[in-house]
């Protein structure tokens, strides 16, 4: 295994337990665009890899499961997983988070959002903030007009407000911890520029180690960059380390992704034997 790959490892052994959040990366990242089902066995040969025990998987799948996740299939002695339809959005939307292009131009307005008391405050709250949407206060949430609202938020009462002047300069301000995202951008590339540079070399990864890095690659990235609203240029800070972070994770992924890929054609499978290959928007990835 090469050796910035290994550090990673060790360095995610050294972290409370996050099983359950990288199932849910190997399912965005590497599942969902080849069928969106696997088997257990699959999950089980990757989690050898990072030294995360089978119990622990099938404890983190069972959890999932309950959550409303994943949907679970039996043939004979074979459990098989399937992300279910209703957190499909969720899913969409994060990818386009993570991969999509930067944030356009800004337009000088922001749409805020006003959430009641309802009982189902708690899922908007949740589906928002994973849409990029940031609040500055109880049951108030704002983003860059042009940003979409999921599903979850649609009864909430909406407005478009001007950040032209000080108040709105305020709001921004205190709707989301810049200063904290940025300083998890700048550990994820201290994490990741030894790959970067070791890929860059020309030394080659075996498919099972490149599948690895890719997840985890990603896994590490999703953790920041769903915390970060992707706010156009023009509000932020000159030296805000998110570009740089969103191109070293685009040239590691690239470099990754034929081995990775390869690795799936040869040991992933669902229900119907090897998993489909993936579409064309896999390729456009970080384009």
């Amino acid at each position: 295994m090469a050796q910035p790959l290994a550090r990673i490892i060790e360095q995610l052994k050294r972290e409370p337990s996050r099983t359950g959040s990288i199932v849910i990366t190997v399912f965005g990242d590497a599942i969902v665009p080849r069928g969106g089902s696997v088997w257990l066995g699959t999950l089980l040969e990757f989690f050898r890899q990072i030294d995360i025990d089978a119990s622990v998987v099938r404890t983190a799948m069972s959890r999932l499961a309950a959550d409303g996740w994943f949907e679970r299939h039996k043939v004979g002695r074979n459990s098989f997983y399937r992300l279910v339809q209703s957190g499909r959005q969720t899913f969409d939307i994060a990818t386009r988070h993570i991969y999509g292009p930067p944030a356009p131009d800004w337009t000088g307005r922001f749409e805020l959002l006003l959430i009641g008391n309802g009982g189902d405050r708690d899922a908007s709250r949740e589906a928002l903030k994973n849409a990029g949407f940031g609040s500055p206060l109880p049951g108030v949430w704002v983003a860059p007009s042009g940003v979409p609202v999921p599903e979850e938020a649609a009864n909430a009462i909406r407005l478009e407000v001007s950040a032209e002047d000080d108040s709105g300069r305020r709001l921004l301000s205190e709707s989301w911890p810049l200063e904290r995202t940025a300083d998890a951008y700048q550990k994820f590339m201290k994490t990741f520029e030894p790959l970067r540079g070791w890929i860059g070399r020309g030394e080659r990864l075996a498919d099972a180690d490149a599948f690895t890095a890719r997840i985890l690659l990603i896994h590490h990235y999703r953790r920041v960059v769903l915390r970060d609203p992707l706010l156009p240029t023009a509000l932020l800070p000159a030296d805000w380390p998110g570009r740089a972070a969103r191109t070293l994770c685009g040239e590691i992924y690239r470099a990754l992704l034929p081995a990775s890929e390869q690795w799936l054609d040869r040991h992933a499978t669902n229900e119907s034997g090897a998993l489909p290959r993936a579409g064309a928007e896999l390729a456009r990835r970080f384009g």
